[in-house]
């Protein structure tokens, strides 16, 4: 019985057979990439928080809040200095829309009319110079929007206790440097009057010569 199978695929079969098999030839490569190092300026701290969040900034000439983007939102801790920073970079440019300092006098509160969103100032470098910005950041959930609020004023109170404690170790420096120098002041006075009776002692033997010459020459 003749086979209906066309003599074409058995064709194409032994063709492809003969593709798959490897002939241990190695091909190099057109052209070679080299690995490039990466820096983000991150790499000196640790992030203790992010989130996914889209950011706005409020536009004072034309009185309305404008998109910066949206991505994650950082709070990065230096970690010699122990400062910690914001920043957002957008999710596909990675293009930076805030970078600023989380200071001891820094505020979040709760956007009105919005309790997934919250509103700061700041003095923000995120455009190559120092701005005083308004910011308003959203996110997906209450629960977000807490978290964020509550480690910004967590770090805020640390740093407030840090320019406390700083502000206190300088103002003992300098009482410590003032009841040093009184102490320096009283030791010299008191040194004053024997300097002063060491000068008077010669005179006062001079005297003595003086007189007894007088009366040796009484006696002549």
């Amino acid at each position: 019985m003749a086979s209906n199978e066309p003599e074409h695929s058995r064709e194409e079969e032994e063709t492809a057979a003969a593709e798959d098999e490897d002939t241990g030839a190695q091909v190099a490569p057109i052209v070679k990439l080299e690995e490039v190092s990466v820096t983000t300026g991150e790499e000196d701290e640790d992030a203790i928080l992010d989130l996914k969040s889209k950011l706005y900034r409020f536009d004072k000439d034309g009185n309305q809040w404008k998109e910066r983007g949206a991505g994650s939102v950082k709070l990065l801790k230096h970690k010699e200095t122990g400062k910690v920073r914001l920043v957002m970079r957008q999710s596909k440019t990675l293009k930076i829309c805030a970078n600023h300092l989380v200071g001891p006098t820094m505020t979040v509160q709760e956007h009105i009319g919005n309790d997934k969103s919250c509103v700061w100032h700041a003095a923000d470098f995120a455009d190559g110079e120092l701005k005083d910005e308004m910011f308003c950041i959203r996110f997906a959930s209450v629960e977000n929007c807490r978290t964020f609020m509550e480690r910004v004023q967590e770090v805020a109170e640390s740093q407030r206790s840090k320019e406390e404690d700083k502000d206190a170790s300088a103002a003992a420096g300098v009482l410590e440097k003032l009841s040093v120098e009184d102490k320096a002041g009283k030791e010299k006075a008191e040194e004053k009057p024997k300097e002063e009776t060491k000068e008077e002692a010669p005179a006062a033997g001079k005297e003595k010569v003086s007189e007894s010459e007088d009366k040796e020459t009484a006696s002549t």
